[in-house]
């Protein structure tokens, strides 16, 4: 078998080989004799491969024949690898040939555009090797170029236009910007340029010998933070490492990516994290704090979240309060807005004897912004959830970065020679007295002894002492009266309506009045911004409120009848969004809107608001509608207008419940008090349980029960003095729970006011109520009826001055009498008169009517 085989074999291969040439030679006479042979040298690879595998036999050899073919034609196709170095470089050449051919024709706009090109290219290429001599030679002669048209521009009279002399300016920032890194090659370049081209060759050579370095790249103790000893590797396998003399040069990289497309953000911040753990200088320590500090804001801006994160605010709290500690350290170094930048990241500045160093920033930037953030997560948490009060818990670790912000501001105002811009200490203040103003005494004492407690016991401030911060009253007076001397209109006005408030809060009614009134700030609050509107709203409520707890009726309800009798409540005190179905309203103003709301915690109770203001309606309305009866002139006299609404649509309602709301409670205590039922009245306003949530709230139903006897005394007398000859005080006194000696008071007071004829007999202790002055029925419709007569005439006349377009002469008669306020009274009247007594003057001329007569036919 094994013969039979081999003979198959052989027969086979013999049988292939002859079909093999017979295709072969086919092929040779169908194409062009140029390409005979070079198939002839390609035939001779599949014999000799065929001949050295003579040996092998079976599927094994054909399996050989496919392979070997596939090689063939790969073999056939020209293919040039390049590397990745190669590639950069071509791409290189290629941009400086541009910037070439712009050069030539003197395009800047193209060279600008090119220029940016070229150093995205070079910076691939420095992070495994040296700048390319091609690169240097181009930037330098760019310089030169640049120099050469500058000095030109300013002899010939002859301007380039505007889109070359933008691309020139653009130019000559960059070009100086970017040369300062290859200063020592652009002079070599320029000492001798062929010599410095001509050793290009040599360079290559190295630079060659450099790639052949292992990339996988073990570095120990250089990222104590990365496990198991690996370090970060940047573009080009080229490890990053972070020393303290590379941190400026990162902090400046960073800065000039901020603001741009595509920039890693948290990236970011992980690289000035591991350079605040490098850096070895207060220097370097606060530039890297600073720009870590703007980054960690810079994650909200620009992005879907609307406010800061919890742990990145903590985070960028906690390195303030570094950033501060520092400072306090180093006394030496100062952070102002308007410091210079330090250009050379290569070496720090180095301050001259007893000068102090300034870095550029803003701590009360920080000290705003960290406020706003904490602000804005509170309007956007649910206030009804843990996490509110969790995030509230904040506000400890916040103020007490704005006091020691504070002390630090003090601290730089004493050195005249740092040419401050602006008074810090004023935007720091105005934030300390918004955290104070709104809360109550023992809650901004707690806080301030924390805070003070946080603070080291050598630093103090000047204008509120730590020994000092036990009274509550005179710190806020002190904060105030520092705003009021030493800043702008907008911060005195708002330092100015936090004090008025924190008075009013803590029940000090008349200084409050007082200095609201004196301010003249209700005159010209619509031309301040709207913060410092719904500022106003907010403290013209609390006033309001103090004065009610003042049992002032009549003062309560002037002062809320602006902001409650609208019925936009919510939306002038900034503590809701009220859209309207018909409303025009941009999706942009919503957004403001919702920027503009207070947080929760700051939000003072509506329903408490409209309780308040609707009791102090029903104590002058209802009095107010049992005289109308008797004068209808009265009746014209409408406290409140929002009240009447709700009174008179209760009142429409054919069958009334149990009261459900505040209002039901309010609308049915009017009509029992209207009814004579104080005692019902006075059951249905203590019912209320909105009234727990004042201080004293059992003196306040005391004050309210006191003060509905005495309105439903005058009421009573208003409503059956008609009925009466006379009535004895003490009946009154009897009838409403009240002492003689009070009745008699309100009855005098009544009387004084002349808003009851009667006469109080103090002999008899006994009212006498005169009678015929008290106008009847008839004679109450009598006097209706001739006002709006006299209405009709007056409008009767104003409507012929328009139709007589206001002519002069219009009731004058020639040779007559019966003129406006001649004889006969009106013009009219007179006329007929005269007409009767003679059509025809005495000169035979008959009168026409004058210009009325011609109004008339007209």
């Amino acid at each position: 078998m094994s013969r039979f085989f081999t003979a198959g074999d052989s027969s086979s291969e013999s049988s292939s080989s002859d079909e093999e040439e017979l295709y072969s030679g086919d092929e040779a006479e169908q194409k062009p004799e140029d390409e005979s042979s070079e198939e002839e040298e390609d035939e001779d690879e599949p014999s000799s491969s065929s001949s050295d595998e003579g040996g092998k036999t079976g599927g094994s050899r054909f399996l050989r024949d496919v392979a070997s073919s596939d090689e063939s034609e790969d073999e056939k196709k020209d293919v040039m690898v390049k590397s990745a170095k190669d590639k950069r470089h071509e791409e290189l050449e290629v941009v400086i040939k541009l910037i070439d051919n712009a050069s030539k024709i003197g395009d800047w706009s193209a060279i600008a555009a090119e220029f940016d090109k070229l150093n995205r290219q070079i910076v691939k290429i420095t992070t495994s090797e040296k700048a390319p001599k091609s690169y240097i030679k181009t930037i330098s002669d760019l310089e030169d170029l640049m120099n050469d048209a500058i000095a030109k521009q300013k002899i010939t009279t002859k301007k380039m236009n505007a889109t070359n002399a933008r691309g020139l300016n653009a130019m000559k920032q960059k070009i100086k910007k970017n040369n300062k890194d290859y200063t020592s090659e652009v002079a070599k370049y320029r000492e001798d340029k062929d010599d410095y081209m001509m050793s290009d060759e040599e360079e290559e050579i190295v630079v060659v010998e450099k790639t052949k370095k292992p990339k996988k790249v073990y570095v120990g103790g250089i990222d104590a933070g990365d496990d198991e000893g690996f370090a970060t590797v940047g573009r080009g396998g080229k490890t990053l490492q972070y020393t303290p003399e590379s941190i400026l040069k990162h902090l400046r990289a960073i800065v000039e990516s901020r603001g741009k497309k595509n920039t890693d953000r948290a990236e970011q911040i992980r690289i000035m994290e591991k350079l605040l753990e490098v850096a070895d200088t207060p220097y370097r320590t606060i530039r890297v704090l600073i720009t870590l500090i703007a980054t960690r804001f810079d994650l909200t801006t620009g992005s879907t979240a609307t406010f800061m994160s919890q742990s990145n605010w903590k985070s960028a709290e906690h390195e303030f309060g570094t950033l501060l500690q520092v400072l306090e350290d180093n006394r030496n170094l100062v952070v102002l807005e308007n410091a210079e930048e330090w250009e050379d990241d290569d070496k720090p500045p180095q301050p001259a004897a007893g000068e102090k160093l300034k870095i550029p920033g803003s701590i009360v930037s920080i000290v705003e912004r960290l406020d706003d953030e904490l602000t804005r997560s509170l309007q956007h948490i649910d206030p009804h959830t843990a996490e509110y009060i969790e995030r509230l818990t904040d506000e400890q670790a916040l103020y007490n970065d704005i006091l020691r912000a504070l002390l630090y501001v003090e601290e730089i105002k004493k050195e005249p020679k740092l040419e401050q811009i602006d008074d810090g200490a004023s935007r720091i203040i105005m934030r300390r007295l918004e955290h104070l103003y709104f809360k109550p005494a023992p809650v901004v004492q707690i806080l301030e002894e924390t805070a003070w407690k946080a603070i080291p016991a050598h630093l103090d401030s000047e204008i509120t002492p730590r020994a000092n911060d036990s009274n509550i009253d005179t710190l806020v007076q002190t904060l105030s009266i520092y705003l009021f001397k030493h800043s702008a209109d907008i911060i005195r006005a708002r330092a100015y309506l936090c004090q008025v408030y924190y008075f009013a809060l803590h029940d000090q009614y008349y200084k409050a009045r007082d200095m609201l009134l004196m301010s003249h700030l209700q005159e010209t609050i619509g031309n301040f911004p709207i913060n410092t509107q719904i500022l106003f709203n907010r403290t013209l409520v609390q006033v309001g409120l103090c004065a009610f707890r003042a049992n002032l009726i009549y003062e309560a309800q002037n002062t809320l009848q602006d902001i409650c009798g609208s019925g936009r409540q919510k939306e002038l005190l900034a503590q809701g969004v009220m859209i309207q179905r018909y409303s025009q309203v941009t999706p942009e103003q919503e957004r403001l809107e919702r920027q503009r709301q207070l947080p929760f915690h700051m939000h003072i109770n509506l329903e408490l608001l409209e309780c308040v203001y609707l009791t102090c309606s029903m104590l002058l309305e209802i009095p107010l509608l049992a005289q109308t009866g008797s004068s209808p002139d009265v009746k014209k006299r409408v406290i409140s207008k929002s009240y009447r609404r709700l009174l008179e649509f209760h009142e429409r309602q054919i069958f009334t419940g149990p009261p459900e709301n505040i209002r039901d409670h309010v609308m049915q205590a009017s009509r029992a008090l209207a009814a004579g039922e104080w005692k019902k009245s006075a059951d249905l306003i203590n019912s209320i349980k909105i009234w727990d949530l004042m201080n004293e709230s059992d003196k306040i139903k005391a004050m309210l029960s006191a003060q509905i006897q005495e309105e439903g005394l005058r009421t009573y007398l208003f409503t059956y003095a008609p009925f009466y000859d006379t009535l004895a005080v003490d009946t009154l006194a009897s009838m409403f729970d009240l002492p003689e000696r009070k009745v008699a008071a309100v009855v005098s007071k009544i009387i004084s006011h002349e808003e009851l004829a009667a006469a109080l007999d103090q002999v008899n202790s006994a009212i006498i109520f005169r009678k015929g002055v008290e106008l009847s029925r008839l004679q109450s419709l009598a006097l209706t009826l001739s006002d709006k007569a006299s209405g009709l005439i007056e409008a009767n006349e104003r409507t012929l001055e328009q139709r007589t377009q206001g002519t002069a002469n219009a009731f004058e008669r020639q040779g007559g009498q019966g003129g406006r306020g001649g004889r006969g009274g009106r013009g009219g009247r007179g006329a007929q008169r005269n007409d009767r007594g003679g059509s025809r003057t005495r000169g035979g001329q008959q009168f026409g009517g004058g210009a009325l007569s011609n109004a008339i036919k007209a």
